[in-house]
């Protein structure tokens, strides 16, 4: 392990991360708000830290950067990316505690959603603008971005595209990692650029289509408002970002494809972006007839909701417009196997990934077709492809984890005094990357009442979901610190 050039490119994350700071402190300015000293002061110091790293531990050896390397800068970035976000929330003392700076910061780097802030509306605009800015950030990934503008990190990039890049198997456009991640990063910001214009022409104010359209792109959630989208009770509104949800949660690559002209046959081609328009539109209806009359009177004002709120969850996004814990128990615990099934591999969506969801269930019929046939030989095929063992087994490895994450997070939640379903709740949202759960954490609820310890495990949940457990986990591993 080369700890000279692991904190050399740490430092170059994290100057990445102070200057994107500068979005948020223009709309301080203008707005006249006490956030501008905190954003400042929190600059200077991601910037100097930045700087300090990538310049004191230079000249790195020019050997290309390995799996292990890799995966070290990725958490180790992620974490101090984390860090440095709550400054701002901590320096200008809008949230108190480090603990919960930390944990909305990281919640906002991982795409989470889940917040500790009662009172939303109060905070100054400049921090709410970096709150949601964290999302964007982390939704297409620090790392990736790092190497779409930051050419001098040259060798290796391979090895954090792996480490980032959600999903079983990742899709390298280009030859050159670089060129990779800017393509992604093109796509990203077009999209981000559509969905702001067309928030701003349903009479949404600049400030709160970027903020919503960083939320929604990112697949986070973080509003500007205490009710989330569902201060506006809009139907446009809810149809765009719906929509838009839905774009961030299908893999990018496809987007990418479908933009140099192949056509909208690419997505329905693809069999995992089938799966996933699939399960949407069954769970929409059987949502959608189950409220119906229960809830609704209007079958249109029905599937508003339903499709709203199953596009906010199987996405990972967590944005409401209802209260989905007044509705039948059937919708909610739909919405509960969606938050462990999660987006596309290649999205900014969290969840195990409906690419995975779909080989184990292809790969449990192929088991059972053995069973009637013995000497039969047969094998997963995808999208006409033949699947290779080694990612079964990667599937199989990261579903185990996925569990035994889960069960153990819960149960230490469950000991520290969080009723059983809240725990359960509250994990899942949180390794899932979705932020509302059940329970004290459902859509109307925020995680300020979640112990202190209990805060600090769900931080770790959500780093362990946003960078697909192994990265993560690894750390903990005698064998990876060995030569």
């Amino acid at each position: 392990m080369r700890w000279r050039y692991t904190l050399h490119v740490v430092g170059a994350i994290l100057v990445s991360v102070g200057l994107s700071m500068l979005l948020a402190l223009g709309f301080s300015l203008y707005y006249g708000d006490g956030g501008l000293q905190p954003l400042l002061c929190s600059m200077g110091i991601a910037i100097g830290l930045g700087l300090g790293l990538f310049f004191g531990f230079g000249n790195p050896e020019a050997a290309p950067m390995n799996h292990r390397e890799g995966m070290a800068i990725v958490a180790i970035g992620w974490i101090a990316a984390g860090i440095i976000g709550a400054l701002p929330f901590w320096i200008g003392g809008a949230i108190p505690s480090f603990t919960d700076c930390v944990f909305e910061s990281v919640s906002g780097f991982t795409t989470t959603g889940a917040s500790i802030l009662t009172e939303i509306e109060s905070m100054p605009k400049g921090l709410l603008m970096w709150r949601s800015m964290t999302h964007w950030l982390g939704g297409m990934g620090i790392i990736v971005l790092s190497l779409a503008i930051l050419p001098f990190l040259g060798v290796g990039g391979m090895q954090l595209y792996k480490a980032e890049v959600p999903g079983p198997v990742p899709d390298k456009l280009k030859p050159r990692i670089k060129d990779t991640a800017s393509l992604l990063w093109k796509v990203y910001v077009l999209f981000t650029i559509v969905e702001t214009l067309l928030l701003l022409c349903g009479g949404m104010d600049l400030f709160d289509s970027l903020a919503h359209t960083f939320g929604t792109m990112a697949t986070g959630g973080f509003s500007t408002r205490n009710t989330s989208i569902a201060a506006y009770d809009s139907v446009y509104f809810d149809v765009v970002i719906t929509v838009f949800m839905l774009l961030a949660g299908v893999n990018f690559t496809l987007h990418y494809q479908a933009l140099r002209g192949r056509r909208l046959s690419v997505f329905w081609k693809d069999p995992e972006c089938r799966f996933f328009v699939g399960l949407f539109a069954c769970f929409t209806l059987f949502s959608t007839f189950s409220v119906w009359g229960e809830n609704y009177d209007s079958f249109w004002q029905a599937l508003r909701y339903t499709s709203f709120q199953v596009a906010s969850i199987i996405t990972t996004t967590g944005y409401a417009t209802a209260d989905y814990e007044l509705w039948p128990a059937l919708p909610q615990a739909l919405l509960f196997i969606l938050m462990f099934v999660g987006g596309c591999a290649g999205s900014t969506g969290g969840g195990i990934k409906c690419m995975r969801v779909l080989l184990l269930m292809k790969h449990s019929y192929k088991e059972l077709f053995r069973l009637i046939h013995p000497r039969a030989v047969t094998r997963v095929k995808l999208g006409g492809k033949i699947v290779p063992p080694e990612v079964f087994n990667s599937i199989t490895g990261f579903f185990l984890l996925f569990l035994g994450v889960f069960i153990l997070s819960s149960l230490c939640l469950a000991a520290m005094g969080v009723d059983i379903v809240s725990s359960f709740a509250a994990v899942v949202a949180c390794i899932g990357n979705i932020g509302p759960g059940l329970g004290m954490v459902g859509p109307t609820d925020n995680y300020s009442q979640i112990p202190e310890l209990g805060k600090w495990l769900l931080v770790l949940c959500m780093l362990l979901g946003r960078l697909e457990i192994y990265t993560v986990i690894i750390l903990f591993v005698p064998e990876f610190w060995r030569k």
